[in-house]
């Protein structure tokens, strides 16, 4: 259930049975030679529409900038600062519970985010807590954010070893690149890479990260990546990552 594609009768009658939402956030940025810029936010989306489908819980509009500045040397990449996304995500947080939402459950696609992500969960708890101090009614009570990776789900980590194992990597890899050709198959770029394994390290800001890693790539082979096994990661994806939901939305 989308929460832009229904209407607003829809979501008081969904409230009166669930307090809880999906929130899919990703980025807009880079994934080597043969991955999309939207991979991150595609991947999320996906995953939580598929969390939607299985659990009948609202999924929120997906957050498709996040924090990538590292990733600026490459065209087409976008970011926002930490303290733009801290706001964006505290507004979106504090409009839903407005209306009685109570249970946030961020799938993340953006390893970047994760930070920003948890101090924007911190303002948010702070914010409730000092209201009475600030003389403003604390009208939030209980509002609860989890942030789940997709991949982190122990049915993707299986089978991106076992389809990958080393090729993995952590940036443009395999799995995500294959997730995004599943939702979009005539964007498929199927190529041979040189070398196939991209070298790993660290990195500071976007010049330098261009510097080290000239094609994007951290550390893995994306040209492995397949629609067929896009499919199949993505199933593994929402049914850990619906269990999930399931498991964290029933907690007091």
């Amino acid at each position: 259930m989308q929460l832009q594609l229904v209407t607003w009768p829809e979501v008081e009658s969904y409230l009166t049975r669930s307090q809880g939402i999906v929130m899919p956030i990703g980025s807009t940025e880079q994934h080597g030679p043969n991955g999309l810029v939207g991979t991150d936010a595609i991947c999320a989306e996906q995953v939580a529409k598929g969390i939607g489908d299985r659990t009948g819980a609202m999924v929120a509009p997906t957050i498709s900038v996040g924090m990538a500045q590292h990733h600026m040397g490459f065209p087409g990449s976008m970011t926002l600062r930490p303290s733009t996304l801290i706001a964006v995500v505290r507004d979106m947080v504090e409009s839903l519970a407005v209306h009685g939402f109570r249970r946030f459950f961020f799938i993340n696609g953006h390893g970047g985010n994760i930070a920003t992500l948890t101090a924007a969960f911190s303002e948010i708890y702070a914010g409730a807590s000092l209201a009475p101090a600030s003389g403003r009614p604390a009208n939030m009570p209980a509002v609860r954010c989890l942030l789940k990776n997709w991949w982190e789900a122990k049915q993707v980590g299986a089978l991106s070893r076992e389809l990958y194992g080393r090729a993995e990597g952590s940036h443009a890899t395999p799995s995500e690149v294959s997730l995004t050709w599943a939702a979009y198959p005539e964007a498929a770029k199927p190529m041979t890479l040189d070398p196939e394994i991209a070298p790993t390290g660290g990195f500071t800001d976007a010049a330098d990260y261009r510097r080290r890693f000239p094609d994007g790539r951290i550390g893995s082979n994306p040209g492995l990546a397949s629609v067929e096994a896009g499919q199949r990661l993505l199933e593994a994806a929402i049914v850990g990552m619906a269990a999930e939901y399931e498991s964290w939305i029933k907690e007091s």
